[in-house]
């Protein structure tokens, strides 16, 4: 998943930044609310890590912003002013946790992987679709208890249209999500395709896979 980290003290950022990129996550580092705002009005991030002491303004005035138009965006509150009034101020902002500083950086993970998987309604670590299991935290997918070789790349962009059946994800979408920035400098690549291409390869090896759906100069879509 795609997660912004807004953090002034650049030695934290950098910190929480190395331990999710390292188990999985696509990460964005923004270290005022100027640049937090920026990168939360032009990409599509699925949580955010928000420091609430920032040098142009406070935290909570970026949380106010982006529950007015980000209403599926996971929004961590990680900040050493832990006082009952601010964490009750914090969720009733929309926060969906608050965690104070110093912190494990296992926890954090824990509480964020859980956030996530609270706000996409599912309720175990796995998800199934069509006879395939997705194995999350392990990045493992099977068929029928038949363990399939997915790349890295290919179990995110598989494991994101599972977590949004139903609905078209454009190319855009699954390259912010999947890359990040790299879509700066790849705007006119066919690099998704090929990642999907193969994907599908290995699924096809196992059962039909016509639910799987290619939306002509849109993206894809998987149907439940």
């Amino acid at each position: 998943m795609n997660i912004l980290i807004v953090e002034d003290n650049k030695e934290l950022a950098v910190e929480v930044y190395d331990f999710l990129c390292n188990v999985g996550y696509v990460c964005k580092i923004a270290h005022n609310c100027s640049d937090a705002l920026e990168e939360v009005s032009s990409n599509d991030y699925d949580a955010m890590l928000l420091d609430l002491g920032l040098p142009d303004g406070d935290g909570f005035d970026i949380l106010k912003t982006v529950r007015k138009t980000k209403s599926k965006m996971a929004v961590i509150v990680l900040t050493a002013r832990g006082e009952l009034d601010d964490r009750i101020n914090g969720l009733h902002l929309g926060a969906d946790d608050y965690l104070t500083k110093p912190f494990a950086l296992t926890e954090l993970s824990a509480r964020l992987f859980a956030v996530i998987r609270r706000i996409h309604g599912f309720t175990l670590n796995n998800l199934s679709i069509h006879g395939f299991l997705l194995q999350l935290q392990d990045y493992k997918v099977s068929y029928d208890d038949v363990p399939i070789n997915l790349t890295k790349k290919e179990f995110d962009i598989f494991q994101y249209l599972v977590l949004n059946k139903n609905r078209v994800i454009t190319r855009l979408q699954l390259t912010e999500h999947i890359w990040g920035d790299i879509l700066e400098v790849n705007s006119d690549s066919n690099f998704i395709d090929v990642h999907v291409r193969n994907l599908r390869k290995k699924l096809d090896k196992h059962t039909a896979i016509d639910w799987f759906e290619t939306v002509r100069n849109v993206g894809y879509r998987i149907n439940e």
